[in-house]
């Protein structure tokens, strides 16, 4: 008759946790690492299930081995980049671990250290995410980037901040900016007013990122000059613009023609970028959203770059990266809106 283990057998067949340590020398470093009554290092212990504890010359990681494993990383990249004056704060945490569970061999420094813009407020606009990074390296090479993705992701401000950045540098004379007016689930009726007090609800959230890149004084002196237009799709009709960066939001909004009619726009030392969200689209059921069209007709064109976003990219509150992946977990994957043809 077999016999049946005893308690201390058990135990001893059980997985155990064992620590590993991290020399760390640099006291003030070490404090900003693990933040303000311990927050970052709470975040860590949280998602990785984790033990994280203060030593004599540095840190003690205890739990299971490739979960202490990507702690350590984690903990080693963020200690290289919080030099004199630099913050960390728990979304940032949650971002390096994001970035380094999804790719070991990331380089926090390089993901999100490069700025893009210095904003009007001084601060600096650089990458979150991995995908991020790529959308910046796909603006810098290409002259047609798409960006899809949920809100959130950073597809319109990063571009918006390229955009200046560039117009600072002297690469481009103007920026234009354009989306269709198209309404959000909503019949608005009949807006009172002149043309422009007309198209302004589109365009807001247009001349809001516009505002806090630039302040809004210099912006509304950038508007009267035309170095910035903000004007809706249909005003781009047989227009052919030249040394601009034109960029084009909630693209899923836009027909197929209007996608057409937006691309042809593009003249000689100019660049577009068009952002939207497949899964917010307000066209009339039946219609298919140019945006849609556009991934199937020219994704075999090389000089054409589409960058993916999802909801490990989404830099808003941090419920609404779950509210996200609520969604897309209900309608098991499918878009919505009224686009069926895709």
């Amino acid at each position: 008759m077999a016999r049946t283990p005893t308690a201390w057998t058990r135990s001893w067949r059980r997985p155990t946790k064992s620590s590993s340590k991290l020399d760390f020398a640099d006291t003030r470093r070490l404090h900003t690492l693990f933040g303000s009554h311990d927050l970052n290092v709470k975040t860590i212990e949280t998602a990785l299930d984790v033990s994280v504890a203060l030593t004599d010359s540095g840190i003690s990681i205890t739990g299971d081995e490739p979960a202490r494993d990507l702690a350590g990383r984690v903990l080693t990249e963020l200690y290289a980049l919080v030099g004199p004056g630099a913050s960390l704060g728990p979304d940032d945490v949650t971002r390096a671990i994001d970035i380094l569970s999804h790719n070991s061999k990331a380089n926090l420094r390089e993901v999100l250290q490069a700025p893009v813009f210095v904003a009007s407020d001084r601060t600096s606009i650089s990458p979150k995410t991995v995908n991020q990074r790529s959308y910046v390296e796909a603006i810098n090479r290409h002259d047609v980037v798409f960006a899809i993705g949920p809100a959130g992701t950073g597809k319109t401000y990063l571009a918006m901040a390229m955009a200046c950045a560039a117009l600072v540098k002297g690469q481009y004379e103007r920026i234009i900016l354009t989306r269709p007016a198209v309404e959000a689930g909503e019949k608005l009726g009949f807006l009172p007013g002149d043309l422009a007090e007309k198209v302004n609800p589109y365009l807001r959230p247009l001349y809001d990122a516009l505002y806090t890149l630039v302040g809004t004084d210099k912006a509304g002196q950038m508007v009267e000059r035309g170095t910035v237009e903000v004007a809706p799709l249909a005003f781009m009709r047989g227009r052919t613009l030249n040394k601009a960066v034109v960029i084009l939001d909630e693209a899923q909004n836009t027909s197929r023609e209007q996608m057409k009619m937006f691309l042809t726009r593009l003249g000689f030392d100019s660049k577009a970028i068009i952002t939207g969200d497949i899964t917010q689209i307000d066209l009339p059921e039946g219609r298919m959203s140019g945006l849609n069209d556009a991934r199937k007709v020219l994704s075999e064109i090389a000089d054409i770059a589409f960058v993916y976003f999802d909801e490990r990219d989404v830099v808003r509150h941090p419920l609404v990266k779950r509210i996200i992946g609520a969604y897309e977990q209900a309608n098991g994957g499918e878009q919505e809106g009224g686009d069926s043809s895709d």
